[in-house]
């Protein structure tokens, strides 16, 4: 009898971590990869961060903290929402997690019974099905594909509802694609949810100061003040303030729901670290004067990838409008033939072709739910992802029909 939960056959390890370990293990064995999966800038956290996270330390905040966040890391999430996204939470309405992961993950855990459904616009985060699955709810995924700007239609949000819909997430920007919703398009979602009052949000909205072309960005509780009552909204530092490792999500909310998010962290991790908060306090509150800076380089980026993946024969790539991700098509490179002779059939033997002929890495589209596409981050090098683009290009060329 194995030890081994069935609950655990309903998920599948993260396809975007296996691709960053599958390449740097190439690395470590002498190969020349250019990683293309880490969904993580490149940049490092800025300095004033990292010496407030210093000065805690010496002053000696080491110790368990309130087990979902200090009153000063709460005040200083109070100030931006209001800052920032003109909404008003109360201390008691905000949770902060170790990550932005953890706070989804406690949300599903706290309010998912068996059954229960989730809507999911696809493609998506790899991180959200699972979790669902997890908590015994049922993900129900709606395609948004190219045509679509990969964007959820009011329409078919409409038609995914059901009496036992539970969420919607919305990512946006988004990762895999970068799409985000401008206020109009966020305006018609929220209108359909306003007819559905048994529907809650959860928003991922991690990607928020990573908007290009004069975007404005907006969250659906701040375009809909009637949704304030059941939206949980989600952010982080992970981003923005390139604090990844940091571990710093956090989210506000109703109090009821943000009671019971506190009690699935009591008994898992509790607090997130005291160190990693006293810097998120300093992110939040310090400068931000960098963010503006590093977000027109992640364009400059964008722009030349965008170009460079058009100019492939057999791929076509979509200008989106933030995040560090474009989700290219490969459609046209399907049923092309290999110089080794192995016909190309799936997004996954194109990634696997890259990775294997030109040392590119990438993610393909079937692990975010939208095929035929594949994932590239653009969170490295400008050097690099010239050079990597460049490689992509002569793999492409290589195919035969």
């Amino acid at each position: 009898m194995s030890v081994i939960a069935e609950r655990l056959s309903r998920i599948k390890p993260s396809p975007t971590i296996a691709v960053s370990t599958k390449a740097r293990e190439l690395k470590d064995a002498g190969r020349d990869v250019i990683g293309l999966g880490a969904g993580e800038p490149d940049f490092d956290t800025p300095d004033n961060i990292k010496d407030a996270a210093i000065t805690a330390i010496r002053a000696g905040e080491t110790k368990y903290t309130a087990v979902d966040g200090t009153p000063a890391l709460k005040e200083a999430i109070v100030a931006k929402f209001k800052r920032e996204n003109g909404l008003d939470y109360a201390a008691g309405e905000i949770t902060v997690g170790t990550g932005g992961k953890q706070v989804l993950y406690n949300a599903f855990q706290a309010t998912l019974n068996a059954g229960d459904e989730v809507i999911i616009p696809a493609p998506y985060w790899v991180s959200y099905p699972d979790m669902v699955l997890l908590a015994e709810g049922e993900p129900v995924f709606v395609s948004c594909g190219a045509n679509q700007n990969f964007k959820l239609q009011p329409e078919a949000l409409e038609a995914a509802i059901t009496p036992k819909t539970r969420w919607l997430v919305l990512n946006s920007p988004s990762n895999p694609t970068g799409a985000a919703y401008s206020c109009e398009e966020m305006k018609a979602l929220t209108d359909v949810l306003m007819r559905h009052p048994h529907v809650w949000v959860l928003t991922d909205d991690m990607y928020e100061h990573l908007v290009y072309d004069d975007f404005e960005f907006t969250t659906p509780a701040q375009v809909e003040p009637g949704l304030k009552d059941r939206t949980l909204t989600m952010n982080g530092v992970s981003k923005a303030y390139a604090m990844t490792g940091w571990r710093i999500g956090y989210a506000g909310g109703p109090q009821s729901l943000i009671k019971a998010i506190a009690k699935v962290q009591s008994q898992s991790t509790s607090n997130p670290s005291s160190v990693s908060q006293a810097a998120a306090v300093e992110a939040l509150n310090g400068t931000q004067d960098f963010i503006g800076e590093r977000a027109e380089v992640f364009r400059q980026r964008r722009d030349l990838v965008v170009s460079m993946l058009n100019d492939c024969p057999g791929l076509h790539c979509h200008k989106p409008e933030g995040a560090f991700y474009v989700y290219p098509s490969c459609a046209g490179c399907i049923g092309k033939t290999t110089p080794e002779g192995k016909v190309i059939e799936t997004d996954e033997d194109f990634v696997t072709y890259l990775l294997e002929s030109v040392g590119v890495a990438a993610v393909h589209g079937a692990a975010f739910g939208l095929s035929p596409h594949f994932r590239v981050s653009y969170a490295t090098s400008t050097e690099a992802l010239e050079e990597a683009c460049k490689r992509i290009k002569q793999a492409c060329e290589a195919l035969s029909d």
